[in-house]
């Protein structure tokens, strides 16, 4: 099974903070470290699948991701409420949302939680969640357009009872669903429960060890935070705070650039601008139009032109192929449009492969490469390389190249900092959600700033060289000019 996106970004409409995932996502990390975030009144119930396909380790680490979550909810009678059912063949309700009021409390009761390791009965947790879980008796709040009702199913197989019609029952009840399939489940039953839109609201990861990728941004949703105050926001340099949002701004002597966020104190470069796309199949059609998307934010963001910016695109899977070189294209409409026409290879991961031919054609003067010039690789990846990397990322900064590393999913973040420049930090990017990629444009950076002609600066010291000496010429001659000045007067006074 192919595994679809994680989706969680958008729970941002369950708290009310705003209806686009834009408002609430990365930038909340610090506020949550922090304990800055607050929520919505919300009741929010785990549904979670401990039948015999688990296994009792994979269970722990649901329980791990059960914990993390919470540690960055704002939980209170007030707050966030949390409920946790475990089922297999039969239900039973380890947490009532009632049962809890504090997070330490919460986290210890589903550290406790124990597999019950028999069938897969969804359809019967769903009704016990409708009936029961959220139910006043447990612990649930009158319905109100204030406080909102969320279960969150994690399972991996195949129910063995019907799981569509409760599913829907319990949405026109009011209760947003979220189904997080892990392994072998069958996606079409998790589309069978997901509340609408599907593509927000259904999740998949490969094995219950990569789980834990969701908690972060599972955390961020319900996060809402004074985004300057993090200081984890989009901002360069100034951040402004207004009510629910931010702007930015720039300290003195630099300009804000036209995405709104970065700074300069000095206009764009020549620079040579190379995408090193992964197009495996584990990226899927769908989200490789969302890199795509990615690709043309940054175009967004340079000075395309002929005598400014060249841009060059390179895909890769199992082999490399070149989508267009350096300068083919001059101006952003036209590159743009090139990116956009980039067909999907699928197959392997060959990044190794990808970075050797970079750094042998594709900042190669045959490849439209400008000597003197600056030159930039971005690589995105979504998964773990199929060869070794280490020579050629090596090679690569070793020519002098100034390399970013983009990892999205499953992409290892050890290889990610391989191949990104010194520093690190400000060259290597990791989300877990494809459609959080937008955030990553936003703040990869890529203002280079023409260095100085030594031969100019020479020239120009000569020259203040020579201005300092002719003043000081003139301060004497004026200083002699007014003494002389004096004697005339003092004589004419003895004659007159």
């Amino acid at each position: 099974m192919t595994p679809t996106p994680p989706l969680f970004l958008l729970l941002l409409g369950l708290i009310g903070a705003h209806a686009t995932t834009a408002a609430v996502d990365v930038r909340t990390a610090a506020a949550m470290a922090a304990g800055l975030c607050k929520t919505r009144p919300t009741d929010i119930v785990f549904i979670i699948d401990s039948s015999r396909s688990v296994r009792p380790s994979e269970f722990e680490q649901v329980k791990v991701f059960l914990a993390k979550v919470i540690e960055g909810l704002d939980v209170g009678p007030n707050a966030t409420r949390v409920g946790v059912v475990n089922y297999a063949s039969r239900v039973k309700n380890e947490v009532s949302l009632k049962t809890h009021r504090t997070k330490a409390g919460l986290i210890k009761a589903v550290t406790k939680i124990e597999p019950l390791s028999t069938g897969t009965m969804t359809g019967l947790a769903i009704q016990f969640a409708l009936n029961v879980a959220f139910s006043e008796g447990e612990g649930a709040r009158i319905k109100s357009p204030d406080i909102s009702k969320v279960a969150i199913i994690v399972t991996d197989g195949r129910p063995q009872d019907n799981v569509k019609d409760v599913a829907q029952r319990a949405r026109d009840a009011g209760i947003e669903i979220f189904a997080i399939g892990v392994g072998r489940v069958d996606m079409s039953t998790l589309k069978q429960m997901a509340s609408d839109p599907l593509d927000d609201h259904v999740d998949y990861v490969e094995s219950y060890s990569v789980i834990e990728k969701l908690t972060k941004k599972f955390q961020e949703a319900f996060c809402v935070s004074d985004l300057c105050a993090t200081g984890d926001h989009d901002c360069e340099q100034v951040c402004i705070s207004s009510p629910g949002s931010y702007k930015c701004a720039c300290k003195d002597g630099f300009t804000l650039m036209d995405d709104g966020r970065s700074c300069s104190a000095c206009s764009n470069s020549a620079t040579d601008v190379v995408f090193l796309i992964d197009g495996s199949k584990s990226v899927r059609p769908e989200n490789f139009e969302l890199v795509k998307k990615w690709i043309n934010q940054i175009v967004d963001k340079l000075d395309v032109s002929d005598s400014k910016a060249h841009v060059g695109l390179v895909q890769y899977s199992s082999s490399v192929r070149q989508e267009f070189p350096l300068g083919r294209y001059n101006n952003k409409k036209d590159l743009k449009d090139a990116v956009k026409r980039m067909a999907y290879m699928e197959r392997g991961t060959m990044t190794g492969q990808a970075l050797r031919y970079l750094t042998d054609n594709s900042f190669g003067p045959g490849q439209g490469a400008r000597p003197g010039v600056t030159k930039v690789g971005i690589v995105f990846t979504d998964g773990r390389s199929q060869d070794y990397i280490g020579d050629a990322a090596k090679k690569a900064k070793e020519h002098g190249f100034k390399m970013y590393a983009v990892g999205v999913g499953n992409a290892v973040e050890d290889e990610l900092k391989e191949i990104a420049s010194e520093p690190t930090a400000e060259h290597y990017f990791y989300t877990a959600d494809f459609r959080a990629m937008t955030q990553i444009a936003k703040k990869l950076q890529i203002n280079i700033c023409q260095e100085e002609d030594p031969c100019e600066c020479d020239s120009l010291v000569k020259f203040q060289k020579k201005v300092e000496d002719a003043l000081q010429a003139l301060t004497k001659k004026y200083i002699l000019y007014f003494g002389m000045s004096k004697r005339i007067a003092l004589l004419e006074n003895k004659i007159v």
